[in-house]
Protein backbone atom coordinates (compact mmCIF):
# COMPACT_ATOMS: atom_id res chain seq x y z
CA UNK A 1 0.00 0.00 0.00
CA UNK A 2 1.04 3.79 -0.76
CA UNK A 3 1.32 4.72 2.47
CA UNK A 4 3.71 1.99 4.00
CA UNK A 5 6.37 2.93 1.37
CA UNK A 6 5.83 6.82 2.31
CA UNK A 7 7.75 8.50 5.04
CA UNK A 8 5.77 11.36 6.52
CA UNK A 9 8.71 13.53 7.91
CA UNK A 10 9.07 13.54 3.90
CA UNK A 11 5.68 14.25 2.96
CA UNK A 12 5.44 16.99 5.27
CA UNK A 13 8.78 18.38 3.80
CA UNK A 14 7.79 18.41 0.76
CA UNK A 15 4.00 20.12 1.27
CA UNK A 16 5.67 22.63 3.52
CA UNK A 17 8.24 23.62 0.52
CA UNK A 18 5.00 24.38 -1.73
CA UNK A 19 5.39 21.00 -4.14
CA UNK A 20 2.90 20.12 -6.88
CA UNK A 21 -0.53 18.75 -5.56
CA UNK A 22 0.23 15.66 -7.18
CA UNK A 23 0.89 13.78 -3.40
CA UNK A 24 -0.71 13.55 -0.35
CA UNK A 25 -2.40 16.94 0.99
CA UNK A 26 -2.43 17.28 4.54
CA UNK A 27 -5.46 18.25 5.87
CA UNK A 28 -6.62 19.12 9.96
CA UNK A 29 -7.38 15.52 10.43
CA UNK A 30 -4.40 13.68 8.37
CA UNK A 31 -3.27 13.04 4.94
CA UNK A 32 -5.17 12.62 1.95
CA UNK A 33 -3.83 10.92 -1.87
CA UNK A 34 -5.91 11.96 -4.95
CA UNK A 35 -5.30 11.05 -8.81
CA UNK A 36 -5.25 12.92 -12.07
CA UNK A 37 -9.15 14.07 -13.32
CA UNK A 38 -9.97 14.01 -17.12
CA UNK A 39 -8.55 16.42 -17.97
CA UNK A 40 -4.33 17.53 -17.61
CA UNK A 41 -3.40 19.79 -14.69
CA UNK A 42 -6.95 18.66 -12.72
CA UNK A 43 -6.62 16.76 -9.61
CA UNK A 44 -9.42 15.02 -7.94
CA UNK A 45 -9.32 14.19 -3.88
CA UNK A 46 -12.82 11.96 -3.53
CA UNK A 47 -14.31 10.70 -0.43
CA UNK A 48 -13.00 13.48 2.16
CA UNK A 49 -14.88 13.30 5.59
CA UNK A 50 -16.19 16.56 7.46
CA UNK A 51 -17.99 15.33 10.17
CA UNK A 52 -18.09 12.12 11.67
CA UNK A 53 -20.03 9.35 10.81
CA UNK A 54 -23.69 10.64 11.77
CA UNK A 55 -24.76 7.23 13.82
CA UNK A 56 -25.73 5.99 16.42
CA UNK A 57 -25.81 8.55 18.87
CA UNK A 58 -24.38 10.80 16.30
CA UNK A 59 -27.64 10.70 14.31
CA UNK A 60 -29.85 14.05 14.46
CA UNK A 61 -27.18 15.75 15.65
CA UNK A 62 -25.01 18.61 14.60
CA UNK A 63 -22.00 17.01 12.47
CA UNK A 64 -19.17 17.16 15.38
CA UNK A 65 -15.51 16.59 14.39
CA UNK A 66 -13.77 14.29 11.61
CA UNK A 67 -11.61 11.74 13.63
CA UNK A 68 -7.98 11.69 13.07
CA UNK A 69 -6.54 9.26 10.48
CA UNK A 70 -2.91 7.75 10.33
CA UNK A 71 -0.74 7.02 7.33
CA UNK A 72 -2.38 8.47 3.94
CA UNK A 73 -6.26 8.14 3.40
CA UNK A 74 -7.22 6.20 -0.06
CA UNK A 75 -8.64 9.82 -1.85
CA UNK A 76 -9.74 8.21 -5.18
CA UNK A 77 -12.84 6.41 -4.56
CA UNK A 78 -16.48 8.23 -3.39
CA UNK A 79 -17.53 7.83 -0.24
CA UNK A 80 -21.09 6.43 0.59
CA UNK A 81 -23.98 8.25 -0.58
CA UNK A 82 -26.66 9.62 2.20
CA UNK A 83 -29.64 7.33 2.46
CA UNK A 84 -32.66 8.19 -0.28
CA UNK A 85 -35.02 6.10 -2.52
CA UNK A 86 -34.12 5.44 -5.79
CA UNK A 87 -36.50 7.16 -7.80
CA UNK A 88 -40.56 7.18 -8.03
CA UNK A 89 -40.86 5.59 -11.25
CA UNK A 90 -37.47 7.07 -12.62
CA UNK A 91 -33.88 6.87 -11.80
CA UNK A 92 -32.64 8.51 -9.37
CA UNK A 93 -28.59 9.34 -11.15
CA UNK A 94 -27.04 9.05 -7.44
CA UNK A 95 -28.04 5.51 -6.37
CA UNK A 96 -28.08 4.48 -10.21
CA UNK A 97 -25.91 0.57 -11.00
CA UNK A 98 -22.11 1.91 -10.42
CA UNK A 99 -22.66 4.53 -7.64
CA UNK A 100 -21.24 4.44 -4.08
CA UNK A 101 -23.40 2.11 -2.00
CA UNK A 102 -25.99 4.00 0.51
CA UNK A 103 -25.44 4.59 4.04
CA UNK A 104 -26.11 6.88 7.50
CA UNK A 105 -22.12 7.22 6.86
CA UNK A 106 -22.25 9.92 4.48
CA UNK A 107 -20.78 13.79 5.34
CA UNK A 108 -17.89 13.22 3.00
CA UNK A 109 -16.77 15.88 -0.01
CA UNK A 110 -14.93 15.92 -3.02
CA UNK A 111 -12.42 18.56 -4.00
CA UNK A 112 -11.28 19.26 -7.68
CA UNK A 113 -8.16 21.98 -8.12
CA UNK A 114 -6.16 23.11 -11.04
CA UNK A 115 -3.41 24.37 -8.44
CA UNK A 116 0.45 23.82 -9.23
CA UNK A 117 1.01 24.47 -5.45
CA UNK A 118 -0.59 25.15 -2.29
CA UNK A 119 0.00 28.62 -2.47
CA UNK A 120 -1.99 29.32 -6.17
CA UNK A 121 -5.15 30.98 -3.56
CA UNK A 122 -7.61 29.83 -6.85
CA UNK A 123 -11.37 30.98 -6.11
CA UNK A 124 -13.29 28.75 -4.64
CA UNK A 125 -16.94 27.16 -5.53
CA UNK A 126 -19.00 24.56 -3.10
CA UNK A 127 -21.95 22.96 -4.87
CA UNK A 128 -25.32 22.04 -3.11
CA UNK A 129 -26.85 19.53 -4.91
CA UNK A 130 -30.87 19.88 -5.60
CA UNK A 131 -33.50 17.19 -5.34
CA UNK A 132 -36.26 18.32 -3.19
CA UNK A 133 -33.83 17.49 -0.17
CA UNK A 134 -34.59 13.74 -0.76
CA UNK A 135 -31.91 12.52 -2.99
CA UNK A 136 -28.68 13.68 -4.73
CA UNK A 137 -24.97 13.36 -4.00
CA UNK A 138 -21.56 15.02 -4.57
CA UNK A 139 -20.68 12.04 -6.56
CA UNK A 140 -22.94 12.33 -9.19
CA UNK A 141 -21.00 12.23 -13.02
CA UNK A 142 -23.83 15.36 -13.96
CA UNK A 143 -21.63 17.04 -10.86
CA UNK A 144 -17.92 16.11 -11.88
CA UNK A 145 -15.79 19.32 -11.18
CA UNK A 146 -13.09 18.59 -13.75
CA UNK A 147 -14.56 21.27 -16.31
CA UNK A 148 -14.88 24.26 -14.14
CA UNK A 149 -11.77 23.62 -12.21
CA UNK A 150 -9.84 23.59 -16.07
CA UNK A 151 -11.49 27.05 -16.06
CA UNK A 152 -9.29 27.87 -13.18
CA UNK A 153 -11.77 27.34 -9.83
CA UNK A 154 -11.27 24.31 -7.38
CA UNK A 155 -14.78 23.02 -6.91
CA UNK A 156 -15.98 21.27 -3.78
CA UNK A 157 -19.38 19.00 -4.39
CA UNK A 158 -20.55 17.83 -0.85
CA UNK A 159 -23.07 15.04 0.60
CA UNK A 160 -25.67 16.30 2.94
CA UNK A 161 -28.30 14.28 5.36
CA UNK A 162 -31.36 13.65 2.81
CA UNK A 163 -35.45 13.02 3.70
CA UNK A 164 -36.15 12.33 7.56
CA UNK A 165 -31.97 11.87 8.52
CA UNK A 166 -31.31 15.26 7.19
CA UNK A 167 -34.70 17.41 8.30
CA UNK A 168 -36.75 15.67 11.10
CA UNK A 169 -37.44 17.29 14.22
CA UNK A 170 -38.65 15.99 17.75
CA UNK A 171 -38.93 17.74 21.21
CA UNK A 172 -37.51 14.99 22.69
CA UNK A 173 -33.93 15.96 19.80
CA UNK A 174 -34.31 19.33 20.44
CA UNK A 175 -34.08 18.77 24.10
CA UNK A 176 -31.01 16.70 23.44
CA UNK A 177 -29.09 19.60 21.01
CA UNK A 178 -26.78 21.36 22.32
CA UNK A 179 -28.11 24.63 20.36
CA UNK A 180 -31.63 23.38 21.51
CA UNK A 181 -33.27 22.74 18.32
CA UNK A 182 -33.91 19.79 15.70
CA UNK A 183 -34.35 19.60 12.27
CA UNK A 184 -32.24 21.41 9.36
CA UNK A 185 -29.36 18.62 9.94
CA UNK A 186 -28.75 18.65 6.45
CA UNK A 187 -28.56 22.52 6.40
CA UNK A 188 -25.99 22.00 9.52
CA UNK A 189 -24.19 19.80 7.07
CA UNK A 190 -23.32 22.24 4.62
CA UNK A 191 -22.48 24.60 7.20
CA UNK A 192 -20.14 22.32 8.42
CA UNK A 193 -18.83 21.57 4.84
CA UNK A 194 -18.23 25.13 4.51
CA UNK A 195 -16.29 25.56 7.78
CA UNK A 196 -14.47 22.82 6.59
CA UNK A 197 -13.23 24.72 3.76
CA UNK A 198 -11.94 27.36 5.27
CA UNK A 199 -10.15 25.25 6.98
CA UNK A 200 -8.09 23.12 4.48
CA UNK A 201 -9.31 24.10 1.15
CA UNK A 202 -5.96 26.84 1.17
CA UNK A 203 -4.02 23.00 0.70
CA UNK A 204 -5.40 22.26 -2.65
CA UNK A 205 -4.29 25.89 -3.67
CA UNK A 206 -8.17 27.58 -3.08
CA UNK A 207 -8.49 30.81 -1.74
CA UNK A 208 -10.47 30.35 1.79
CA UNK A 209 -11.19 33.76 1.54
CA UNK A 210 -13.27 33.69 -2.16
CA UNK A 211 -15.65 31.48 -1.53
CA UNK A 212 -18.37 30.96 -4.02
CA UNK A 213 -21.47 28.90 -2.72
CA UNK A 214 -23.90 27.52 -5.85
CA UNK A 215 -26.85 25.10 -6.17
CA UNK A 216 -29.86 24.40 -7.82
CA UNK A 217 -33.45 23.57 -6.45
CA UNK A 218 -33.40 22.61 -3.49
CA UNK A 219 -29.55 23.51 -3.19
CA UNK A 220 -30.67 27.03 -4.53
CA UNK A 221 -32.97 27.34 -1.52
CA UNK A 222 -30.92 25.81 1.09
CA UNK A 223 -28.62 28.65 -0.33
CA UNK A 224 -30.93 32.19 -0.02
CA UNK A 225 -31.34 30.75 3.38
CA UNK A 226 -28.05 30.73 4.22
CA UNK A 227 -27.14 34.07 3.27
CA UNK A 228 -29.79 35.41 5.12
CA UNK A 229 -28.45 32.87 8.16
CA UNK A 230 -25.65 34.75 10.67
CA UNK A 231 -24.32 31.24 10.91
CA UNK A 232 -22.97 31.49 7.74
CA UNK A 233 -21.58 34.90 8.42
CA UNK A 234 -17.78 35.11 6.48
CA UNK A 235 -18.34 31.16 5.43
CA UNK A 236 -18.73 32.53 1.83
CA UNK A 237 -18.16 35.74 -0.52
CA UNK A 238 -20.35 35.20 -3.43
CA UNK A 239 -23.34 33.14 -3.77
CA UNK A 240 -24.99 31.23 -7.49
CA UNK A 241 -28.70 29.92 -7.07
CA UNK A 242 -30.25 28.15 -9.91
CA UNK A 243 -34.22 27.47 -9.91
CA UNK A 244 -35.27 28.34 -6.67
CA UNK A 245 -38.85 26.59 -6.29
CA UNK A 246 -41.08 26.21 -3.29
CA UNK A 247 -39.41 28.73 -0.78
CA UNK A 248 -40.31 31.61 -1.65
CA UNK A 249 -39.23 35.32 -0.76
CA UNK A 250 -42.59 36.04 1.53
CA UNK A 251 -42.85 34.78 4.34
CA UNK A 252 -44.32 31.54 5.63
CA UNK A 253 -41.33 28.78 6.62
CA UNK A 254 -42.70 26.36 8.85
CA UNK A 255 -41.66 26.68 12.51
CA UNK A 256 -39.35 24.43 14.69
CA UNK A 257 -42.93 23.99 16.60
CA UNK A 258 -45.04 22.88 13.51
CA UNK A 259 -42.06 20.28 12.60
CA UNK A 260 -41.97 19.12 15.87
CA UNK A 261 -45.88 18.88 16.05
CA UNK A 262 -45.32 16.42 12.71
CA UNK A 263 -42.30 14.80 14.49
CA UNK A 264 -44.29 13.48 17.33
CA UNK A 265 -47.11 12.31 15.53
CA UNK A 266 -45.07 10.40 13.29
CA UNK A 267 -43.05 8.80 16.71
CA UNK A 268 -46.21 8.22 18.80
CA UNK A 269 -47.63 5.64 15.72
CA UNK A 270 -43.62 4.28 15.34
CA UNK A 271 -44.53 3.46 19.29
CA UNK A 272 -41.32 5.33 20.32
CA UNK A 273 -40.84 8.80 22.12
CA UNK A 274 -37.32 9.29 23.46
CA UNK A 275 -34.26 10.66 21.91
CA UNK A 276 -32.79 7.11 22.92
CA UNK A 277 -35.48 5.21 21.38
CA UNK A 278 -35.55 7.15 18.07
CA UNK A 279 -31.85 6.62 17.63
CA UNK A 280 -32.25 3.06 18.55
CA UNK A 281 -34.53 2.32 15.21
CA UNK A 282 -33.11 0.87 12.54
CA UNK A 283 -32.37 2.89 9.05
CA UNK A 284 -34.85 0.79 7.81
CA UNK A 285 -37.12 2.00 10.56
CA UNK A 286 -36.66 5.46 10.23
CA UNK A 287 -36.92 5.53 6.32
CA UNK A 288 -40.41 3.20 6.65
CA UNK A 289 -41.90 5.50 9.42
CA UNK A 290 -40.80 9.19 9.42
CA UNK A 291 -40.87 11.84 6.54
CA UNK A 292 -38.71 15.29 6.31
CA UNK A 293 -39.97 18.35 7.23
CA UNK A 294 -37.82 20.33 4.72
CA UNK A 295 -36.32 23.53 5.76
CA UNK A 296 -37.86 25.23 8.67
CA UNK A 297 -37.15 28.17 11.07
CA UNK A 298 -35.33 26.45 14.12
CA UNK A 299 -34.38 29.17 15.45
CA UNK A 300 -30.64 28.43 15.20
CA UNK A 301 -29.12 27.43 11.97
CA UNK A 302 -31.95 29.17 10.14
CA UNK A 303 -33.09 31.18 13.64
CA UNK A 304 -36.07 33.27 11.12
CA UNK A 305 -38.31 33.81 8.43
CA UNK A 306 -35.47 34.48 5.66
CA UNK A 307 -38.34 36.55 3.96
CA UNK A 308 -38.33 38.70 6.92
CA UNK A 309 -34.65 39.05 7.35
CA UNK A 310 -34.05 39.81 3.55
CA UNK A 311 -36.75 42.32 3.68
CA UNK A 312 -35.36 44.29 6.27
CA UNK A 313 -31.84 44.51 5.02
CA UNK A 314 -30.00 42.32 7.79
CA UNK A 315 -28.80 38.87 5.42
CA UNK A 316 -24.91 38.76 4.53
CA UNK A 317 -23.66 41.21 1.86
CA UNK A 318 -22.49 38.75 -0.54
CA UNK A 319 -22.50 38.92 -4.38
CA UNK A 320 -25.26 36.83 -6.09
CA UNK A 321 -26.23 35.45 -9.50
CA UNK A 322 -29.21 34.31 -9.26
CA UNK A 323 -31.62 33.12 -12.54
CA UNK A 324 -34.34 30.86 -13.36
CA UNK A 325 -35.72 28.79 -16.60
CA UNK A 326 -37.29 29.44 -19.25
CA UNK A 327 -39.66 26.64 -18.77
CA UNK A 328 -39.46 25.22 -15.31
CA UNK A 329 -42.85 23.23 -15.12
CA UNK A 330 -42.25 19.68 -14.79
CA UNK A 331 -45.28 19.40 -16.82
CA UNK A 332 -48.08 20.87 -19.42
CA UNK A 333 -50.59 22.27 -16.80
CA UNK A 334 -53.84 20.51 -16.92
CA UNK A 335 -57.00 23.43 -15.88
CA UNK A 336 -59.33 25.24 -17.05
CA UNK A 337 -60.09 28.75 -17.77
CA UNK A 338 -62.55 28.54 -14.73
CA UNK A 339 -59.97 27.05 -12.27
CA UNK A 340 -57.41 29.28 -12.83
CA UNK A 341 -59.97 32.37 -12.16
CA UNK A 342 -60.54 30.39 -9.35
CA UNK A 343 -56.97 29.54 -8.25
CA UNK A 344 -56.19 33.48 -8.69
CA UNK A 345 -59.23 34.81 -6.82
CA UNK A 346 -58.03 32.14 -3.40
CA UNK A 347 -54.33 33.07 -3.88
CA UNK A 348 -54.68 36.70 -4.73
CA UNK A 349 -57.62 38.06 -3.16
CA UNK A 350 -57.93 41.98 -4.13
CA UNK A 351 -55.24 41.41 -6.67
CA UNK A 352 -56.84 38.33 -8.67
CA UNK A 353 -58.23 40.96 -11.25
CA UNK A 354 -54.28 42.28 -11.94
CA UNK A 355 -52.89 38.60 -12.17
CA UNK A 356 -55.60 37.69 -14.50
CA UNK A 357 -55.25 40.55 -16.56
CA UNK A 358 -51.58 39.78 -16.99
CA UNK A 359 -52.45 36.02 -17.57
CA UNK A 360 -54.75 35.25 -20.78
CA UNK A 361 -57.10 33.03 -19.73
CA UNK A 362 -60.35 33.13 -22.36
CA UNK A 363 -60.31 29.06 -23.32
CA UNK A 364 -58.78 26.44 -21.29
CA UNK A 365 -55.78 26.00 -23.51
CA UNK A 366 -54.55 29.67 -22.94
CA UNK A 367 -55.41 28.81 -19.09
CA UNK A 368 -53.34 25.55 -19.43
CA UNK A 369 -50.32 28.30 -21.11
CA UNK A 370 -50.27 30.95 -18.70
CA UNK A 371 -50.58 28.71 -15.62
CA UNK A 372 -47.37 26.91 -17.19
CA UNK A 373 -45.84 30.41 -17.75
CA UNK A 374 -47.18 31.77 -14.19
CA UNK A 375 -44.85 29.55 -12.50
CA UNK A 376 -41.79 29.89 -15.00
CA UNK A 377 -42.34 33.81 -14.32
CA UNK A 378 -42.32 33.41 -10.75
CA UNK A 379 -39.10 31.62 -10.15
CA UNK A 380 -37.83 34.39 -12.53
CA UNK A 381 -39.42 37.06 -10.44
CA UNK A 382 -37.77 35.65 -7.37
CA UNK A 383 -34.11 35.73 -8.81
CA UNK A 384 -35.10 39.43 -9.47
CA UNK A 385 -36.12 40.57 -6.04
CA UNK A 386 -32.94 38.73 -4.28
CA UNK A 387 -30.72 40.38 -6.72
CA UNK A 388 -32.61 43.63 -5.82
CA UNK A 389 -32.00 43.02 -2.09
CA UNK A 390 -28.59 42.48 -2.56
CA UNK A 391 -27.70 45.09 -4.57
CA UNK A 392 -29.14 47.66 -2.19
CA UNK A 393 -26.91 46.20 0.27
CA UNK A 394 -23.97 47.73 -2.46
CA UNK A 395 -23.11 44.11 -3.26
CA UNK A 396 -23.04 42.90 -7.08
CA UNK A 397 -26.11 41.19 -8.32
CA UNK A 398 -26.79 39.43 -11.89
CA UNK A 399 -30.03 37.91 -12.67
CA UNK A 400 -30.43 35.47 -15.66
CA UNK A 401 -32.78 33.24 -17.95
CA UNK A 402 -31.54 30.19 -19.24
CA UNK A 403 -33.70 29.05 -22.68
CA UNK A 404 -31.57 26.76 -24.23
CA UNK A 405 -33.85 23.99 -25.25
CA UNK A 406 -31.79 19.95 -25.46
CA UNK A 407 -31.63 18.47 -27.92
CA UNK A 408 -33.93 15.63 -29.10
CA UNK A 409 -33.45 12.79 -31.24
CA UNK A 410 -34.53 13.44 -35.40
CA UNK A 411 -38.16 13.66 -36.03
CA UNK A 412 -39.10 14.96 -32.46
CA UNK A 413 -39.31 18.47 -31.33
CA UNK A 414 -36.74 19.56 -28.68
CA UNK A 415 -36.90 19.32 -25.38
CA UNK A 416 -37.99 22.40 -23.32
CA UNK A 417 -35.92 24.45 -20.99
CA UNK A 418 -37.65 23.17 -17.89
CA UNK A 419 -36.71 22.71 -14.51
CA UNK A 420 -32.62 21.42 -13.78
CA UNK A 421 -32.00 21.23 -17.54
CA UNK A 422 -29.36 24.15 -17.22
CA UNK A 423 -27.31 22.06 -15.07
CA UNK A 424 -25.46 20.10 -17.63
CA UNK A 425 -24.41 23.55 -19.26
CA UNK A 426 -23.72 25.56 -16.10
CA UNK A 427 -21.18 22.29 -15.18
CA UNK A 428 -20.22 22.40 -19.02
CA UNK A 429 -21.05 18.52 -18.59
CA UNK A 430 -23.51 17.83 -21.52
CA UNK A 431 -22.44 14.01 -22.15
CA UNK A 432 -24.10 13.20 -18.54
CA UNK A 433 -27.19 12.01 -17.77
CA UNK A 434 -29.85 14.74 -16.87
CA UNK A 435 -30.98 15.36 -13.23
CA UNK A 436 -34.24 14.32 -14.39
CA UNK A 437 -35.20 11.97 -17.02
CA UNK A 438 -36.79 13.79 -20.21
CA UNK A 439 -36.47 12.93 -23.91
CA UNK A 440 -33.22 15.01 -24.51
CA UNK A 441 -30.09 12.63 -25.39
CA UNK A 442 -27.27 13.77 -23.63
CA UNK A 443 -24.28 12.29 -26.17
CA UNK A 444 -26.71 14.75 -28.72
CA UNK A 445 -25.93 17.65 -26.68
CA UNK A 446 -22.43 16.83 -26.26
CA UNK A 447 -22.05 16.85 -29.81
CA UNK A 448 -23.99 19.79 -30.88
CA UNK A 449 -22.36 23.06 -31.65
CA UNK A 450 -24.84 25.29 -30.34
CA UNK A 451 -25.44 23.76 -27.14
CA UNK A 452 -21.54 22.94 -26.54
CA UNK A 453 -21.43 27.02 -27.00
CA UNK A 454 -24.07 27.64 -24.46
CA UNK A 455 -22.09 25.16 -21.82
CA UNK A 456 -18.66 27.00 -22.30
CA UNK A 457 -20.28 30.50 -22.11
CA UNK A 458 -22.17 29.56 -19.19
CA UNK A 459 -19.57 27.49 -17.04
CA UNK A 460 -17.09 30.52 -18.23
CA UNK A 461 -19.93 32.91 -16.73
CA UNK A 462 -19.98 30.91 -13.69
CA UNK A 463 -15.91 30.68 -13.20
CA UNK A 464 -15.43 34.30 -13.73
CA UNK A 465 -17.96 35.19 -11.36
CA UNK A 466 -16.34 33.12 -8.20
CA UNK A 467 -13.09 34.79 -8.88
CA UNK A 468 -14.47 38.60 -9.07
CA UNK A 469 -17.84 39.10 -8.55
CA UNK A 470 -18.17 39.59 -12.53
CA UNK A 471 -19.38 36.95 -14.28
CA UNK A 472 -18.31 39.32 -18.11
CA UNK A 473 -14.90 38.02 -19.51
CA UNK A 474 -12.97 38.14 -23.00
CA UNK A 475 -15.47 36.89 -25.62
CA UNK A 476 -18.44 36.67 -23.55
CA UNK A 477 -21.61 38.18 -25.14
CA UNK A 478 -22.04 41.34 -22.00
CA UNK A 479 -24.12 40.51 -18.81
CA UNK A 480 -25.78 43.32 -17.39
CA UNK A 481 -25.56 44.24 -13.78
CA UNK A 482 -28.83 44.36 -12.00
CA UNK A 483 -30.25 48.05 -11.68
CA UNK A 484 -33.50 47.96 -10.12
CA UNK A 485 -36.85 46.16 -10.14
CA UNK A 486 -37.98 48.75 -12.69
CA UNK A 487 -35.54 47.63 -15.33
CA UNK A 488 -35.41 43.99 -17.19
CA UNK A 489 -31.55 43.49 -16.22
CA UNK A 490 -30.71 39.85 -16.90
CA UNK A 491 -29.14 38.26 -19.38
CA UNK A 492 -30.49 34.95 -21.11
CA UNK A 493 -28.41 32.04 -22.10
CA UNK A 494 -29.00 30.74 -24.98
CA UNK A 495 -27.11 29.84 -28.13
CA UNK A 496 -29.15 32.65 -29.92
CA UNK A 497 -30.38 34.87 -27.26
CA UNK A 498 -31.98 37.46 -29.89
CA UNK A 499 -34.50 34.88 -30.81
CA UNK A 500 -35.77 34.49 -27.13
CA UNK A 501 -37.09 37.03 -24.57
CA UNK A 502 -37.46 37.94 -20.99
CA UNK A 503 -40.80 37.50 -18.82
CA UNK A 504 -42.60 41.23 -19.32
CA UNK A 505 -42.28 43.64 -16.60
CA UNK A 506 -45.97 43.82 -16.41
CA UNK A 507 -45.99 40.25 -14.89
CA UNK A 508 -42.97 41.10 -12.78
CA UNK A 509 -44.51 44.11 -10.70
CA UNK A 510 -47.89 42.18 -10.11
CA UNK A 511 -45.61 39.51 -8.36
CA UNK A 512 -43.43 43.36 -6.62
CA UNK A 513 -47.07 44.48 -5.75
CA UNK A 514 -48.40 41.04 -4.22
CA UNK A 515 -44.95 40.67 -2.02
CA UNK A 516 -45.83 44.44 -0.79
CA UNK A 517 -49.12 43.45 0.14
CA UNK A 518 -47.39 39.96 2.08
CA UNK A 519 -45.37 41.85 3.78
CA UNK A 520 -47.30 44.26 4.67
CA UNK A 521 -49.58 41.78 6.53
CA UNK A 522 -46.38 40.31 8.51
CA UNK A 523 -46.10 43.70 9.46
CA UNK A 524 -49.39 43.67 11.26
Amino acid sequence: MRHALLAAAGLLAAFNAGAAIDGPVRLDSGLISGAAADAPGVRVFKGIPFGAPPVGDLRWRAPQPVPPWQGVRDGTRFGDVCIQPPGKGRLNIAAMEGSPPMSEDCLYLNVWTPAASAVDRLPVMVYFFGGAFTEGAGSVPLYDGTALAEKGAVVVTMNYRLGAFGFFAHPALTADSSHHVSGNYGIMDMLASLEWVQQNIAAFGGDPGNVTIFGQSAGAMAIASLVGSPRAKGLFRRAIAQSIMGLGVAPGMSTLAQAEAAGVKAATEAGVSTAEALRAMSADQVVANFRSAGMIVDGWAIPEDPAIVFAEGRQNPVDILFGANKNESFFSARTTSEQFEQQAERRYGDLADAYLTAYPHATDEDAARSSSEAFSDETFWKARVYADYQHKLGRSAYVYLFAQNPPAPDGQPPFPATHASEVPYAFDNLGELPLYPDRSVPDLAAASKPDQKVADEMSSYWVNFARTGDPNGKGLPKWPEYRSLGHLDAAILDADPASESLPSLQRMKFYDRNLAKMLSAEAD
